[in-house]
């Protein structure tokens, strides 16, 4: 195990919120939620102004209006927000070859391979300068941590959130972790947090002191050794170069098997939809549906459905899981379920078209038959649809976003990233001068080629927060903030 904090987590904040925020002014500094707005629509990303009256992602949209009634609610651009995570990716892969992309906003790199960093202050230095250029690139922020081992580093990146540096001196680690929550621990999901729970382990400590052979009793021989492993700090996994993703794929081992026919329904569905919150955040869609099944007997058996063309739709995804199951015999009782999505694809105009119509079944043909007709006849006016927070262009008023639409109108917000706030008009939704339009750049180029970004001032540093332990380094110079 290397003895310098020279592996960096990034983790970008509050990524698609602060996106939407950076580009609509009017939103800066207010409660946003972005996700889907239908029925059973999730949360993906809320701000942390939206943060303060507890919504959180993956919360059913329900239940965060019910929490934030005057929050702004705004469907996902993940053309935009995949554009600007290459952005983030092109620097990290300026410092090293070995970056390990997580999701769109969330990254480990190898500071040691690009020989950019060597020993603590060199790490430092790297990290305060990705934070910058990351600014100056693209107007937001992010947070990073640096320890010696990927799992430290993400405590790191936790502890820093947002806009901060942390860095963890190797051999203080045992001392950091001792208190902490056993859901800290990289593996440790609600289940085996709550297995360790009954077993009156909840604290890193208590791990370390009930032993390995406790925790391979508890937990199985490959789990147990890992997670002891884990609770001493020890974690040698590599950073690994990013690689092409072949599949996405989400899965639960419950406790106590699953016989009642209707609840393994009800976790496939709930499955499903996690699938989809982590497809998009890639920004991919899929072809192939596959449903997972692991029985009392410890029997797995899979099933697959090949649709006609990639999707990333949640009704579709569904559906196809819900199938899969009425072929499968779960009388004995399920201990496992899965479901995934392979043959995997880019974001096409379809795909977010599907999804900004909201969470419906789909039922008007193959995919590859909407893309012809299309292709032959454009929608009538009458029939646009205007998803809440994409961006338009008016003949008269210029550009603006997409407040809400209902009752066939349509309320259009007009600004720009580097503008004041807006005024608000409404129109009728088969208005002839509203159309759709691209979004605009987040951060303006000057006649020197330099980088300007909308509507902000000097950059925040975050800095450790004073409960945390003191071996905890976060960045100097700048006051400490604190937000929830």
């Amino acid at each position: 195990m290397r003895t310098a904090p020279t592996i960096l987590h990034l983790d970008m904040d509050a990524f698609f919120a602060s996106v939407e925020q950076a580009s609509k002014p009017s939103l800066r500094g207010k409660a946003v939620v972005v996700g889907g707005l239908g029925p059973r629509g999730v949360v993906a990303t809320a701000s942390y102004e939206a943060r303060v009256f507890g919504v959180h992602s993956a919360m059913p949209m329900g239940q965060a209006r019910r929490l934030a009634p005057n929050a702004a609610y705004l469907v996902p651009r993940f053309p935009l927000y995949k554009s600007i995570s290459e952005r983030v990716m092109e620097l990290l892969r300026a410092l090293s070859p070995l970056v390990e992309p997580l999701s769109l906003d969330e990254a480990f790199v190898d500071l040691e391979a690009g020989g950019v960093a060597w020993d603590e202050p060199s790490a430092r230095l790297a990290g305060i300068k990705l934070r910058a250029d990351i600014r100056a690139v693209t107007g937001l922020t992010g947070s990073v941590g640096l320890a010696a081992s990927k799992m430290l580093a993400k405590i790191g990146s936790e502890a820093a959130k947002p806009d901060g540096l942390v860095v963890i001196e190797p051999g203080t680690e045992r001392a950091m972790l001792g208190p902490m929550s056993v859901r800290t621990l990289p593996g440790v999901g609600p289940a085996t947090g709550d297995h360790l729970r009954r077993a009156g382990i909840t604290t890193v400590e208590e791990i370390v002191e009930a032993g390995e052979d406790e925790l391979v009793r508890l937990l199985g021989k490959a789990h147990g050794h890992g997670l002891y492993a884990m609770a001493l700090a020890r974690d040698d996994r590599p950073v690994v170069a990013e690689r092409e993703t072949k599949s996405v794929s989400v899965e639960d081992t419950y406790d106590v098997d699953i016989h009642d026919r209707t609840r393994v329904g009800l976790e496939v569905l709930r499955l499903a939809e996690r699938c989809v919150r982590r497809l998009r955040g890639a920004g991919l869609s899929g072809r192939t549906i596959v449903l997972k099944v692991r029985r009392y007997d410890f029997s797995t058996l899979t099933r697959s459905e090949t649709l006609r063309g990639p999707t990333d739709d949640p009704a579709v995804i569904r559906e196809a899981a819900a199938r899969l199951l009425d072929s499968v015999d779960t009388t004995g009782g399920v201990r496992l379920l899965g479901v995934g999505v392979s043959g995997l694809a880019d974001y096409t105009q379809e795909d977010l078209f599907a999804q900004a119509a909201g969470e419906r079944a789909v039922a008007e043909g193959p995919v590859e038959e909407h893309a012809a007709a299309a292709a032959e006849e454009q929608p009538s006016l009458a029939e646009r649809r205007w998803p809440a927070g994409h961006d338009v262009r008016h003949t008269e008023f210029g550009h603006g976003w997409v407040q809400g639409s209902g009752l066939g109108r349509v309320t259009v917000r007009f600004e720009t990233p580097d503008s004041e706030p807006g005024r608000v008009r409404t129109f009728r939704v088969d208005d002839p001068d509203l159309e759709a339009a691209d979004p605009l750049p987040l951060v303006l180029r000057g006649p020197d080629g330099g980088g300007r970004v909308p509507g902000a001032g000097p950059q925040a540093v975050s800095s450790v927060p004073a409960s945390l332990p003191k071996s905890w380094s976060g960045s100097g110079g700048g006051a400490a903030t604190s937000r929830p």
